[in-house]
């Protein structure tokens, strides 16, 4: 059983995005089963690396396609994305110099983050491209 599943609150209403978000609630879960099977602490690495190097490439996509659109918020959901990976690469340098990240805290953070980003964030952009509404902070 996973930690979260996708359904239709976390779609941004752009196939592309809600995709990728759909790959990180996948990593995100796969941490969750391996803690529920007793080898969280064995995931960890993995997870944290793969979300340095998939956040990479998902807010590089999504940072592009906000400047294609004219979203005037992108200044501030870049300094979000700034905030992710800057913490990632934290725990990227903790688990480098063998220090222990938490499955649990890892698992639950990573989780509420991205419900958070996506629902809040990135549906603003979503509703600027499809219905051309005003965005709100």
């Amino acid at each position: 059983m996973a930690l979260f599943h996708w359904n239709d609150s976390y779609s941004v209403g752009i196939d592309a995005m809600d995709r990728q978000h759909q790959c990180l609630i996948e990593l995100i879960s796969r941490l969750y089963d391996a803690m529920r099977q007793g080898q969280g602490d064995a995931e960890v690495g993995k997870t944290v690396r793969g979300l340095a190097r998939y956040a990479q490439r998902h807010f590089a996509a999504e940072e592009a396609l906000m400047r294609q659109i004219g979203f005037p918020q992108l200044t501030s959901h870049q300094a979000e994305h700034k905030a992710l990976t800057d913490k990632v690469g934290r725990m990227t340098a903790d688990l480098d110099a063998g220090k222990k990240v938490a499955a649990v805290h890892l698992a639950t953070f990573l989780k509420d983050w991205l419900v958070q980003h996506i629902q809040q964030e990135d549906r603003r952009y979503g509703a600027f491209i499809c219905n051309g509404e005003p965005v709100h902070k």
